[in-house]
């Protein structure tokens, strides 16, 4: 089963031992963002997704119907 992505940021940001606040700074974002992607809003900014993702070192694959993988 999937995880949403809002629950892995929360769960990796809370294993990281970082507030919403340290992770917005090291992830240049506003803290309000982290505050709306853990609450499971849809409508953030992919760019601003990754810098997020980038930080807690959550990398996002696609994979195709296929079954193939991005690099």
């Amino acid at each position: 089963m999937a995880q949403e992505i809002f629950d892995l940021v929360l769960k990796a940001r809370k294993h990281a031992g970082l507030t919403q606040k340290e992770l917005a700074d090291l992830a240049g974002v506003a803290k309000n963002l982290i505050y709306q992607l853990e609450k499971g809003k849809t409508t953030i900014q992919y760019s601003n997704l990754l810098k997020v993702l980038q930080v807690l070192n959550i990398e996002i694959k696609f994979i195709l119907p296929t079954g193939e993988h991005n690099a």
